[in-house]
């Protein structure tokens, strides 16, 4: 069975517009000839058409006027400035997203330079155009990367990184266009917020936060002005499903530090020192959602009865027990090296869809202090929430939206759903030669880690590169371990290592090249092919473990069979999988696994393992709407008070 249509849960529900097969087909090869006629024209008579179509956009001509002259003058730039001419499904996947589709646009089809189409035309009204990326690096590279197309036709391009001070925010924001993450917008739209209503006050340092995994970023103080300009006009979002989907359980949040430190650093390591002997004992047991503990009455008992340090007699038993079980809740939910590293005396979050470090972002209501208290690291400040937004309602408050990424198809319901986003499927440049392999599932973990280093023998004695996805940082390690064992050279892409990444990457295509990866999701570099490495059959992938959605198991398989280059993949799978505990529960995913005593290799298991894949979206999907829906009756609470809801509804 092919796993990758089995796991596509909602490739039925794509929502393709009419005309688009036909009308927009034909436009864009209209289009791409008349950018080959504009090859003739001087770029000073280039700029002036393009001053011409500003003239003409603030007088009110409808952009759906000026699109073909516009993109024309896009792909001719392109072409003249960095050595780039859009194909015509760029210039489709470009008329698509200005129509307020979302593009599905395979890997390595150019979704960088297909974004350049609409930011130039939606820019030429003067009103904020924004593109949304997945991380600092990729804002930072695709602004300066794209930034000669769109000054030879007169736009200014900035970037907005968290590394920037507010005067240079307000630089970038006032560009043409502006480039940045999700985060970053969304923070300053609440910081912006913060400061016109304080009118200059302060009352500490401002920190930004995202909830669900959640999340803080250290963000600037309240007395800067505002920094973005309004209203806001156009977005693009680039990997749309991770930003748009993914990351929409995780509402953002601006807080100001709390009081009492010492204090708290007292309690949180005393209670972290406390909670293996609760845990044990069972004094703290879990309740109906896995993210929910309370202490027992016997707990209680014992709370009450144990010698406590002097820094905490002050302290209610209610408070004490509360970080007890918060605690014992850290020791049971979050792991080293998959939920977080510690580096340089700081525990760092990895974020679970990219697999990337964090930077500077830190998990809210104690939670981020627990872990540090329970790894010995000193604690940072506890906060008290300011402001929020989930990332529906701060997209929302843009004039319009759009977005593109590899695999939209199976998220197509809640994109229709949630934002009333159709999606589109762009057909890709060339034919695509990617295999997909039988997928194999195995009763054990280490059985399946074995099958997985045998298969990379396999294909290096064939002369063929190998890129294998692991879901965690100590699964990437633990198979490093196992090939340096069999005497395989490789190299390990994780969040440990960020700095080598495009290196790492880029030579990830050459003959017998190992590399092992956590999840490659907005990593923004091509895996490139030698000339030996496509006659061998190209770059084969390793799926090691079913990630809890299946797009990203289709943004790992994307990274071979890329612009008609060959490839493979295959999927594995074990009854270890935390997928199963999370679809089904753990007793009855030890009693799948008892069934399976005795035997190795299970052809034919794979449809198990991806209901339990459609069970978890589900819950995911459940999650985000339960977030939206809570969120939104909070701002119609407050607005009938006459409060601001992105300030008060906290």
């Amino acid at each position: 069975m092919n796993w990758g249509r089995v796991t596509d849960f909602w490739t039925s529900a794509v929502r393709s517009p009419r005309r688009a097969s036909g009308r927009w087909t034909r436009l864009a090869r209209q289009i791409s000839a008349a950018a080959n006629r504009l090859e003739s024209q001087s770029d000073a008579e280039l700029r002036r058409l393009a001053t011409e179509l500003r003239f003409r956009a603030y007088e009110g001509e409808s952009l759906e006027s000026l699109l073909p002259t516009a993109y024309s003058l896009v792909v001719e730039s392109a072409r003249r400035h960095i050595g780039l001419r859009h194909f015509q499904t760029q210039i489709l996947g470009g008329i698509a997203l200005h129509h307020g589709c979302i593009a599905e646009i395979q890997t390595g089809e150019g979704k960088t330079l297909t974004a350049t189409l609409p930011l130039f035309l939606n820019a030429l009204r003067g009103e904020p155009v924004h593109l949304a990326t997945a991380n600092d690096y990729l804002a930072e590279r695709d602004a300066r990367w794209m930034q000669p197309v769109f000054e030879a036709l007169g736009l200014t391009v900035g970037a907005v990184t968290g590394a920037l001070s507010p005067a240079q925010r307000q630089a970038a924001y006032a560009c043409d266009i502006t480039y940045g993450t999700a985060r970053e917008f969304g923070f300053d739209f609440l910081r912006d917020r913060l400061s016109a209503a304080s009118n200059g006050s302060s009352s500490g340092p401002l920190f930004a936060e995202s909830l669900g995994q959640q999340t803080s970023l250290r963000g600037a103080n309240r007395q800067i002005a505002t920094v973005q300009r309004l209203p806001l006009g156009f977005a693009l979002i680039d990997e749309a499903d991770s930003l748009l989907i993914d990351e929409a359980r995780t509402p953002l949040i601006i807080s100001t530090q709390s009081s009492d430190q010492t204090q708290m650093e007292a309690l949180l390591t005393w209670a972290s020192r406390m909670a293996p002997e609760f845990a044990q004992n069972q004094l703290v047991e879990t309740g109906a959602e896995a993210h929910e503990r309370f202490i027992t009455e016997a707990g209680l008992r014992h709370l009450r009865a144990v010698p406590k340090p002097e820094g905490i007699n002050s302290v209610p038993l209610s408070e004490i027990a509360d970080a007890v079980v918060q605690s014992v809740y850290v020791a049971e939910a979050f792991r080293r090296d998959e939920h977080y590293v510690v580096r340089d005396g700081e525990v760092v979050i990895i974020d679970e869809y990219t697999g990337r470090a964090a930077e500077g972002r830190k998990w809210r209501n104690g939670i981020h202090q627990a872990v540090e208290a329970r790894e010995g690291v000193p604690l940072s400040p506890l906060t008290q929430h300011s402001a929020r937004v989930t990332v529906q309602d701060f997209f929302a408050r843009y004039t319009r939206i759009t977005g593109m990424t590899g695999t939209a198809a199976s998220a197509a319901r809640e994109f229709w759903t949630a934002y009333r986003l159709p999606v589109i499927q762009i057909p890709t440049y060339r034919a695509v030669r990617r295999e997909v392999w039988p997928a194999r599932v195995y009763s054990s973990a280490a059985a399946r880690w074995e099958a997985v280093t045998r298969e990379v023998v396999e294909m290096r004695n064939l002369g063929r590169p190998v890129l294998i996805g692991t879901r965690t940082i100590d699964q990437s390690e633990r198979l490093s371990g196992l090939l340096q064992s069999a005497g395989i050279e490789h190299q390990v892409l994780n969040a440990r290592n960020p700095a080598l990444e495009a290196e790492i990457v880029a030579d990830a295509g050459q003959p017998r090249r190992v590399t092992v990866a956590t999840n490659m999701a907005g990593r923004g570099t091509d895996i490139k092919l030698s000339a030996e490495t496509e006659a061998c059959g190209g770059l084969h992938v390793i799926c090691s473990e079913p990630y809890p959605s299946a797009r990203i198991d289709r943004q790992l398989a994307g990274r071979c069979g890329r612009q008609g280059d060959p490839g493979s993949v295959r999927h594995y799978m074990s009854y270890d999988d935390d997928i199963l505990v999370a679809a089904y529960g753990k007793q009855r995913t030890d009693e799948l696994k008892a069934a399976q005593a005795g035997r190795s290799q299970l052809d034919g298991q794979a449809p198990q393992f991806a209901k339990a894949q459609v069970t978890v979206e589900r819950q995911h999907v459940d999650e985000r709407q339960l977030v939206v829906t809570q969120s939104r009756l909070q701002m119609r609470q407050l607005e009938q008070l006459g409060l601001d809801p992105f300030l008060d509804s906290l």
